[in-house]
């Protein structure tokens, strides 16, 4: 009888407490999650910067042709790689990829624009008689300029304001697959490693790396890996988890292998990929810490044109997002390096965007 009365006891006991813990929760008192602020600073932390267009940038028309580059120099302006009164059209290469308007001679216009990141007005003018039909441009953090040509078939490296590249990659007008010819080279990342590592892009969907002296080091994809591109069409470095991640344009994806810097060429490990349905054919992508922003483009008249904000360790998108307008055709992307700002060349309309990247609210 008294084992009953004990249990009996313990029960009631129970339902008191229970009936205390609901009053109080009923009546707003929080209960202390000591680990409660460490919570919120933690998903503030992984939540991306959201871009928020700039109205009204730039403030005057700059009279662009086709926009097929934008890069950040150290000083945080945007500089922009254009083509002037040259459009790429059917008419442009011949079935065996053999430029046919090279008789044209080069774009006699200047082609690379450094911007005012403030009001987009034109600082500077360079590159007038140097380019037949612009792709891709890169600039490190020497402000050495590293442009792609798809014309010329060649990649090459600028320093700051001079004329005559101190590395040349590629033959002139000379389209090949070996190791001493490009095809349509589209874009270039550098390492802090010095390090280089250029897409070869519409013929050879192929990334050849290099040493800082132009000595070629790698083919990505070798024989050996699972990983096929089709036209990869722009590069972006993350260096502190050791990726490569490549816009695969015609697979419509963001693909990440190795890149295999700091004395880790011996890992096998598979790409990172990040794929899903409304991604469409990615143009461009951008790297801002361990996170990528991306651009697509026209893919079919049920996929929206839009940016993405992509985690790749995670291999998924966190974030989607447009001008109010929406885009038309995204070419390349650009961050900053504090992270302040990210910008989108468009090719028709011949165009710039800028976009603030704002903290999440919390």
């Amino acid at each position: 009888m008294k084992r009953e009365y004990v249990i009996a006891g313990l029960t009631l006991s129970f339902f008191v407490l229970l009936i205390i813990i609901l009053s109080v929760t009923d009546t707003g008192v929080d209960v202390e999650d000591p680990n409660g602020d460490q919570n919120i600073q933690d998903d503030a932390i992984n939540k991306p910067d959201i871009p928020r267009v700039v109205k009204n940038w730039p403030v005057d028309d700059l009279k662009l042709g086709q926009v097929t580059a934008v890069a950040v120099n150290s000083a945080s302006q945007p500089v922009i790689f254009h083509r002037a009164d040259r459009v790429w059209d059917r008419f442009t290469f011949n079935q065996t990829n053999h430029y046919q308007q090279s008789s044209l001679g080069p774009i006699q216009d200047h082609t690379v624009l450094t911007l005012n990141n403030l009001n987009g007005s034109i600082l500077h003018k360079w590159g007038a008689n140097l380019f037949y039909m612009p792709h891709g441009l890169t600039i490190d953090r020497h402000d050495n300029l590293w442009i792609t040509d798809v014309g010329m078939h060649q990649a090459f490296k600028f320093r700051p304001r001079e004329s005559v590249p101190t590395l040349i990659f590629g033959e002139l007008f000379e389209p090949g697959s070996d190791s001493k010819h490009l095809c349509k080279p589209t874009s270039i990342a550098v390492a802090t490693t010095g390090e280089i590592f250029i897409a070869d892009g519409y013929c050879n969907s192929r990334i050849l790396k290099y040493n800082a002296a132009g000595g070629l080091l790698r083919v990505i994809p070798n024989a050996a890996e699972f990983l096929s591109l089709q036209v990869p069409h722009s590069l972006a470095l993350i260096e502190s988890i050791d990726r490569l991640c490549v816009a695969d344009r015609e697979n419509m994806r963001v693909v990440c292998p190795r890149a295999g810097l700091f004395n880790v060429q011996s890992k096998k490990e598979p790409p990172l990929t990040i794929q899903q349905p409304d991604m469409g054919r990615l143009f461009a992508v951008a790297a801002k810490g361990k996170l990528i922003y991306a651009v697509n483009g026209f893919t079919n008249e049920m996929l929206p044109i839009q940016g993405f904000t992509i985690d790749p360790e995670s291999e998924t998108v966190i974030e989607h997002w447009a001008p109010e307008n929406g885009f038309n055709n995204p070419h390349d992307i650009a961050v900053c390096a504090n992270g302040s700002a990210l910008y989108v060349a468009e090719i028709g309309p011949n165009k710039i965007w800028k976009f603030e990247l704002v903290p999440p609210k919390k």
